[in-house]
């Protein structure tokens, strides 16, 4: 056991430190004490411990005397009970001379522990050891009799409703209720401001300290809230658009605000108001609910006024009112940012002042440099991140993820790092109705003629400088028209039209979602345009290639209305038409047969891409790409060109072939031969219900 005394040598020499430490306490205390010998010391107290104890200066000070109290009238704004924090808190709060004595008769149990002693001694009561209402009202020369002063304590006056202030004991009368000051409260008065309130940690709440410059130069339009609802209000003034920053600097400076900021990419306008919040010297509480019955508020507000801190909640949970209501008319500066438009019954009492943020507003370029501009890299960084609509908050995100994963690799930074780490922070939330295919193909893989080929390139530059050509440049057309890239791939099953989205999507470096028409197609009224909103809401705000595989399903051809059928099915498609207007996203249709498909559509269709049937040139070039990584036995090159010359086959049905015969050789333990290419092509004959070609021909069975 000798081993285990000698690591505990500095654990025994600190308790026997403290043993000395209590001793000499207590000989301290029991010296200047009269009833230090008492058998029934603790159980009450006597008027001269009483006395003794008033009298004891206050550790750390010179005199414990109180200065003189207020009286009940004290009129609001007077300085009472010391300047500083106090001050400065008064102020902050609304509070009135008599509001500050309360406070101060209120937190003293947690400065100095001698005031325990002494309000158990005038509550007559020991074990009642805080200010009761009728004994703060007696320091302060007043009384519950006092209907102003017992106003004091209502739920709505400012020390409740602040939430400086718990008045406990419910079951009791008023005047017997005792008062706490909560612990966030007291660190604050006495100068500690190191940590966020208890109630604060892990609901999502983070405090973001001002920084010199905001570096926002985003433009956001204000929005008429219509002279219908008098709440949110309208803006005032003569319609100017003010950049984030001067929104900033505006509502840093015009004290207790609540403004309601819509934006179609979720939280990329709160990015850049908390920039230019913080820029203009203001901190902020940036508050991201967990859920909807995650609400904090009352302690939220508190900490912002306490702090002169400006609160953003960004994003509103699915019921924002319990929140909204907890937030909006209490003295603070409060932005709430979400996608859905505010709604007056949120908040009836409260003025909402309504902003909106387009989406071409939103430019996280200079971010991804700011992030990651000092890497070795050797790619355009630019042209990488185009694809993606990411907030500032995402990007930062996206951008430490790639500098882990180029350290954790002891490389430069790549394109695959890039787009792998913006593929995890805007991941959509659509696998319940469609099918993500992660891109493993590139135009290297594609077998197409010069004229697609070149359309898919175009449709990956339109999917990647939309943003400067719409936005920018503002070649869009009114009518609430969005920035989608919406194209049409028509062909013969096989010839590659789904390869294709996957290569374009590859390009781009985003995910391909392959929608699942089961789960989209209700018999039921109404729920196929629900189910198709919830897709295209989603891919709205993310980044992924939707892809609507044979699309003539859901965007056929209106016919006339000759039954109650024909009018639901017209109203489907008038739908659908109205939907692609407002698109934002990357789309891809497929098609078999183009004629299938609605005049309509095809005018909001940015490009329409024509895969032919492979002639025979292209199909050896197929059987050769698909036959690429396995073992050849020798002459399979000329066998091949033969079968492509005979075989008439699209490129599935190529793939299908070869691995068919892919399987056949790895049965036999050998390389693939010219006779598992001709079984593997002949089955694909037989499965299309066509005639094989002749027996007689060298090829054939």
């Amino acid at each position: 056991m000798s081993h285990l005394r000698e690591g505990a040598d500095g654990v025994l020499e600190s308790i026997v430190a403290l043993r000395a430490r209590v001793a000499a306490l207590v000989d301290a205390r029991s010296a200047g004490d009269p009833t230090a010998g008492d058998p029934l010391r603790g159980l009450y107290v006597t008027e001269e411990t009483a006395r003794r104890i008033a009298s004891e200066p206050l550790p750390g000070t010179v005199s414990g005397a109180f200065e003189p109290s207020p009286s009940a009238g004290g009129r609001e704004g007077e300085d009472a009970h010391g300047g500083g924090r106090l001050a400065v808190l008064s102020r902050a709060f609304g509070l009135s001379a008599l509001d500050r004595h309360i406070l101060v008769a209120a937190l003293a149990p947690d400065v100095d522990r001698g005031f325990e002693a002494l309000y158990g001694y005038l509550n007559d009561d020991v074990g009642r050891r805080r200010a009761t209402v009728a004994l703060a009202l007696d320091l302060a020369g007043t009384g519950p009799f006092d209907a102003p002063a017992r106003d004091r304590f209502h739920p709505a006056a400012p020390l409740r409703a602040g939430g400086l202030l718990d008045v406990e004991d419910e079951d009791r009368p008023l005047p017997g209720r005792a008062l706490r000051v909560p612990e966030r409260v007291v660190a604050h008065l006495l100068g500690d401001d190191s940590r966020l309130d208890a109630e604060l940690q892990g609901v999502g709440v983070e405090l973001l300290p001002p920084v010199e410059s905001a570096g926002a130069e985003l433009l956001l339009p204000v929005e008429s809230a219509g002279a219908e609802s008098p709440s949110p209000v309208e803006s005032s003034g003569d319609g100017a658009v003010p950049a984030f920053s001067e929104l900033g600097a505006r509502v840093a400076s015009a004290g207790p605000v609540t403004v309601h900021l819509r934006e179609r990419v979720p939280g990329a306008a709160a990015d850049a108001v908390v920039t230019a919040l913080r820029g203009a010297g203001r901190p902020v509480l940036r508050y991201r609910p967990e859920s909807a019955d995650a609400v904090a508020g009352r302690a939220l507000v508190r900490e912002a006024r306490l702090r002169g801190a400006a609160v953003v909640v960004e994003p509103l949970p699915s019921r924002p009112g319990p929140l909204v209501r907890a937030l909006a008319s209490r003295g603070a500066t409060v932005v709430l940012a979400g996608t859905d438009a505010p709604d007056p019954r949120w908040a009836p009492e409260a003025e909402l002042l309504a902003l909106d943020a387009p989406d071409d507003a939103v430019g996280p370029g200079d971010l991804w440099y700011r992030e990651l501009g000092d890497l070795e890299r050797n790619f355009d960084l630019d042209e990488a991140t185009a694809p993606y609509r990411l907030s500032g908050d995402q990007v930062r995100r996206a951008a430490r993820s790639a500098r882990a994963l180029a350290a954790f690799e002891g490389a430069g930074l790549t394109l695959a790092q890039v787009q792998r780490s913006a593929r995890l922070v805007s991941a959509p939330l659509l696998d319940s109705h469609a099918r993500r295919i992660r891109p493993a193909v590139g135009f290297a893989d594609l077998v197409l003629p010069e004229e697609p080929l070149g359309l898919l390139h175009e449709l990956t530059a339109r999917a990647r400088h939309r943003d400067r050509v719409l936005g920018e440049w503002r070649l869009r057309t009114g009518g609430g028209r969005g920035r989608g890239v919406v194209a049409l791939f028509a062909g013969e099953s096989g010839t590659g039209k789904t390869l294709g989205a996957e290569v374009v999507a590859g390009e781009l470096g985003l995910d391909l979602y392959v929608v699942d028409l089961s789960s989209v197609v209700d018999k039921y009224v109404g729920e196929t345009e629900k189910n198709l909103e919830r897709i295209f809401a989603e891919v709205d705000r993310t980044d992924c290639v939707l892809l609507f595989d044979e699309a003539d399903a859901v965007f056929g051809k209106r016919s006339e209305v000759k039954s109650s059928h024909d009018r639901y099915a017209n109203l489907e498609s008038a739908y659908l038409l109205q939907r692609l207007e407002a698109f934002a996203g990357i789309a891809v249709l497929t098609t078999n047969l183009r004629a299938n498909i609605d005049e309509a559509f095809t005018r909001r269709l940015d490009l329409v891409v024509e895969f032919p049937f492979p002639d025979p040139e292209q199909r050896v070039s197929l059987w050769n790409s698909c036959l690429a990584g396995t073992p050849k036995a020798e002459g399979l090159a000329e066998e091949i060109a033969r079968c492509a010359k005979e075989f008439e086959l699209a490129g599935g049905a190529i793939r299908s072939a070869a691995v068919t015969a892919g399987y056949l050789a790895a049965a036999r333990g050998s390389s693939v031969t010219g006779e598992d290419v001709r079984a593997g092509a002949r089955r694909e004959y037989r499965k299309a219900g066509r005639l094989v070609p002749d027996a007689a021909a060298p090829w054939a069975p």
